[in-house]
């Protein structure tokens, strides 16, 4: 089940750790209410070699909205430093509650970068296996990087509006039901509670394990039909900010679908716009 551009077990990565081409990268990334430093967690303890992703700097800094995905430029430049480049296998892992391993995927193939998987069962796995970590920064070298920017895989707030009347692409939601339901209040200020109109939930959390892992293909499709969800015909993905939503479409590639992509503003866009449309209660 290992695909180097999708999905990787701890046993793969293990077994590939000295190989002269792969790059590591701890993704974590977590929300501001848990307290929680990612910068500091990596620093105390990482799977060796591992370089650490900051998705908050690496962002679109023109847009008020958080973490937007970075300019090709920015891209370029920030993994170039970190040695990252050309011909590496790259492998992404997080210790976050929200998975932000799958929006650094998402962000290597939005920049047209394939050779990228996700660990499966993250750090947290690996520390349970009691495999090695380290708390030494590895040595980066420049490495040269060319990208190639997929404008496919996202989606602004006037196509995905476009799409909410339409009813095509389908949009699917990977926020709680409580959250998408709206009632529950927005984890950031000023946002009203609810969701796009003629969105579908399906909460991130139920494409995993009990171990972390992530479920099997067919699980993963009959996770989304349940959703109500085609997936003969194009997705949307969505979510708070668009950390979570990179979890269904990682889902949705890692199922055969290959039509999909993300709103990279998600509700943080959508519900600070008082003439946007919105939704309660279930789909």
């Amino acid at each position: 089940m290992d695909d180097p551009k999708t999905l990787v077990s701890t046993d793969w990565l293990a077994a590939h750790l000295s190989d002269p081409d792969l790059r590591i990268i701890d993704a974590s990334w977590h929300m501001p209410a848990t307290g929680r430093d990612a910068r500091a967690e990596y620093d105390a303890g990482h799977i060796p070699a591992a370089r650490f992703f900051d998705i908050d700097a690496i962002s679109d800094k023109r847009s008020a909205l958080p973490h937007m995905a970075p300019p090709p430029e920015m891209f370029i430049s920030r993994l170039r430093a970190m040695g990252v480049g050309d011909g590496h296998q790259v492998v992404i892992y997080d210790n976050s509650d929200v998975r932000s391993a799958f929006r650094v995927w998402w962000t290597f193939r939005l920049m047209g970068k394939t050779d990228v998987a996700v660990l499966d069962g993250g750090l947290p796995k690996w520390r349970a296996e009691g495999r090695a970590l380290e708390d030494m920064p590895p040595v980066m070298r420049d490495r040269h990087i060319t990208v190639q920017r997929q404008a496919g895989l996202v989606r602004d707030v006037t196509q995905v509006a476009a799409a909410s009347k339409l009813g095509d692409p389908q949009i699917v939601d990977a926020r709680s039901p409580e959250r998408f339901r709206g009632d529950q209040p927005e984890p950031r200020a000023g946002l009203r509670a609810g969701h796009i109109p003629g969105s579908r939930n399906l909460p991130f959390g139920r494409l995993f394990n009990a171990d972390g892992t992530m479920i099997d293909p067919d699980a993963i499709r009959a996770a989304f039909a349940e959703a109500g969800i085609d997936l003969s015909k194009p997705v949307i993905t969505t979510c708070g900010s668009g950390v979570t939503a990179a979890v269904l479409s990682f889902a949705l590639e890692r199922a055969g679908h290959r039509d999909h992509s993300l709103y990279d503003g998600s509700w943080t866009e959508w519900g600070s716009f008082a003439d946007l449309n919105i939704a309660t209660g279930d789909a």
